[in-house]
């Protein structure tokens, strides 16, 4: 390699050595060789066109979908003082003309255009008569329909780029690419000879965890989890713009610096807000899964995804935006069945095989999250490569999981494919061993194969996860130029003469994990309370209630004495912050409290961390102020409940909200309306001498006495509030 490049890479790049593949790649596209490079996000991907554009003569034209990333990369070279510019719709008629005039006088390196202005023929004229070096294409997978972000305007480039120069050497580059993908790329760029450079997907620094989605429960975990990672960059990401919006507020309410960031928003608002996050005036960034965060900032820690991708490349190129300086990255995806099928029914207007594509790849994204196997393994068979064993650093890893020897359906698996003669696809072989008999199979007499039944006991989820793990084990293939069909591997007949037992393990249930997931355990989510403190916080409550003449739960509920000692609140608006607690609760139990965790606190020379309460946005409030004044006003709660649009059962527990978090309501009127005083008397004789206001155990204990669940809720909030406000 020429001095003067490496002389380049010292001293404008600030880099001593090449990583990885880059010096091969530089040199290739020095030679002028067409060159198609596969590299994982933060592998040093910008690199291997930037360095050859300064080391060239002429201008290099980098074409990327990404208006954000562009403005980040031409300011980045702006400030190793390379010139560069980019050409999009962002700038005014005036800034292209200036941008046009600095390529035309040979002083720009690199010019980063956007497919759509690539296409206009203005352009295209000005960039034919200008002394083009090379093209690179960024995020090519965007060519493919099977990528994860396709843009047919990417299907035009290799015309245009013909238009501009016929002799142009080309570099296309991505960071995300199955096989089916890569030769999808190399088709449409009329590039199957070109040299082809691919890096390993595997990102040992990452992190990789699924959790089940719970509605307004996963906000829960989330600030919990932020808050424990405090002071560290991360990102969030949404399907919708809305949600977007939502999550960003929510965040900004519990003190979390985070800001929005998708295409709705001002052009000037998400600069700000790209800005912000790069020069860490923001922690976390809040954005939509269809637009590209372009976002090139080394020390993101965590990256959470609140709705599920539409593909495992989508996944994988955004989780790939953590820890791309080598240190720790945690991938947190929260995951429901449900998401799954919203996303497909967006795809209903598409065209029949784009939304057939659309599919396979979110039925691809559903595995992964279902699946109990190494999470790494998985994501790299995906991508056409094998790890060979677990990686120990997943959530899967880390948890014992259920199995099963699964050699005898192994074997049923690999015989069907082999029957069926290597043409069909998983849908269609777990049909045919589940001996379900259609027009299909039976047109082919797949019905007549010794296969045909053998599975009719397990279900089709069985059978599926049967098939990934044996595909994982590499003892099937996946069919590149069909896709989904699968076929037999090298080892298929080495399985089948000498076989040997294979633990296969059982798929997650996120549903079933979702309902099991008590409310209890919810509040511990990210908590490692103190124990010892929690102890003396329960000893503290037993002696108040008795002074009070009280059950001690009336005092302070299990989880708020757990709060208190995860964050040692040591002032009456630190203790206020707890979940059910309250300033009503505070004035009336506190002061004790408060003295026994500042004692605690100074003895054990604690650094006390910030309130970890999850607090609502406005609307929130505005519905307790509501519901508040309309007591007052001794409004029936049915009324209330439909003045406000919500079921009994949900307005009841904003009234509980608000008394466990120590305000006083009187709901007395109500509740005379509703039973008679020997009713009242004995549910008040229950909640005084019961060790838990739990609402399960006294429906269990009040059994004879045929009360309603409703009842028993309504009465309770007036024993809370009466007693504890």
């Amino acid at each position: 390699m020429d001095n003067a490049v490496k002389d380049n890479l010292k001293n404008i790049f600030g880099f001593n050595q090449f990583r990885g593949n880059q010096q091969f790649i530089v040199e290739n596209i020095l030679k002028g060789k067409n060159t198609f490079v596969i590299m994982p996000t933060g592998a040093g991907k910008s690199l291997c066109y930037q360095l050859p554009a300064v080391s060239k003569k002429g201008t290099a034209i980098v074409i990327s979908p990404l208006i954000a990333l562009m403005k980040n990369q031409v300011d980045q070279l702006n400030s190793f003082g390379i010139n560069a510019h980019f050409l999009n719709s962002t700038l005014s008629k005036s800034e292209s003309n200036r941008v046009k005039g600095e390529v035309t006088a040979g002083l720009t390196k690199l010019l980063y255009v956007a497919p759509e202005s690539l296409t206009k023929d203005e352009n295209v004229q000005f960039l034919k008569n200008s002394d083009i070096s090379f093209v690179a294409i960024d995020e090519a997978h965007c060519i493919s329909e099977w990528g994860h972000d396709f843009r047919p305007e990417y299907r035009k480039i290799k015309s245009i780029i013909a238009q501009i120069g016929d002799k142009l050497p080309v570099i296309a580059l991505t960071a995300t690419a199955t096989p089916k993908v890569q030769q999808d790329i190399q088709r449409n760029l009329q590039m199957e000879e070109a040299d082809l450079f691919k890096s390993s997907f595997n990102r040992t620094n990452l992190y990789y965890e699924v959790r089940p989605k719970m509605k307004n429960d996963t906000k829960k975990e989330i600030i919990k989890y932020i808050k424990s990672q405090k002071g560290k960059s991360g990102i969030i990401y949404c399907l919708s713009r809305k949600k977007v919006t939502e999550i960003a507020d929510l965040l900004k309410v519990n003190g979390i610096n985070a800001a929005p960031y998708h295409a709705g928003l001002d052009g000037h608002v998400r600069i700000k807000n790209q800005d912000d996050f790069l020069n860490e005036e923001v922690d976390v960034i809040v954005a939509t899964i269809a637009f590209g965060m372009g976002i090139d900032k080394p020390d993101v820690r965590y990256v959470i995804h609140y709705d599920v991708p539409k593909s495992l490349e989508g996944y994988y190129q955004e989780t790939g935006r953590a820890g791309r300086d080598g240190l720790e990255g945690h991938c947190l995806m929260f995951y429901r069945y449900e998401d799954i099928v919203k996303l497909e029914k967006f795809n209903k207007d598409k065209p029949v095989n784009e939304r057939e594509n659309a599919k396979v790849l979110l039925q691809e994204m559903a595995a992964y999250a279902e699946s109990s196997v190494c999470r790494r393994r998985f994501l790299l068979h995906y991508f056409g490569e094998n790890l060979g064993k677990d990686c120990g650093f997943c959530d899967n890893c880390k948890k014992s999981k259920e199995t099963f020897d699964g050699q005898d359906d192994i074997i049923t698996v690999i015989k069907a494919v082999k029957e069926t003669n290597q043409r069909f696809s998983m849908d269609h072989i777990v049909s045919m061993i589940r001996g379900e008999k259609d027009d299909y199979i039976e047109s082919y007499d797949h019905d007549k194969l010794s296969t045909f039944g053998l599975g009719k006991d397990k279900d089709t989820i069985h059978w599926k996860t049967v098939i990934r793990q044996t595909m994982i084990y590499g003892l099937l293939d996946k069919d590149i130029e069909n896709y989904g069909v699968l076929l037999l591997s090298d080892k298929s007949e080495a399985y089948l003469k000498e076989p040997y037992p294979i633990k296969i393990s059982k798929n997650h249930n996120f549903e079933e994990m979702a309902e099991n997931i008590s409310s209890e355990e919810l509040n511990n989510v990210g908590k490692a309370y103190d124990e010892k403190l929690y102890e003396l916080l329960k000893a503290e409550r037993k002696k108040v209630a008795k002074v009070k003449n009280l059950p001690p739960y009336v005092v302070f509920q299990d989880p708020s004495l757990e709060e208190m000692a995860t964050v040692y609140p040591t002032s009456k608006e630190e203790l206020a912050q707890i979940n059910g607690v309250g300033i009503g609760k505070v004035t009336k139990f506190g002061a004790s409290f408060l003295k026994l965790i500042e004692k605690y606190v100074d003895e054990n020379e604690i650094i006390t961390a910030s309130d970890v309460v999850v607090k609502t946005a406005g609307t929130r409030s505005k519905v307790k102020i509501t519901i508040i004044q309309q007591i007052d006003r001794k409004i029936d709660l049915d009324e209330i409940a439909n003045n406000l649009n919500i079921s009994m059962s949900e307005l009841l527990h904003e009234i509980e909200q608000i008394i466990y978090s120590g305000t006083k309501l009187n709901i007395n009127y109500y509740i005379q309306n509703i039973m008679d005083d020997e009713r009242e008397d004995i549910l008040h004789d229950y909640f005084m001498t019961a060790d838990t206001d739990k609402i399960r155990e006294a429906m269990a204990e009040l059994e004879e006495d045929d009360f309603s669940e409703e009842e028993v809720r309504v009465y309770r909030i007036k024993f809370i509030s009466d007693h504890a406000n």
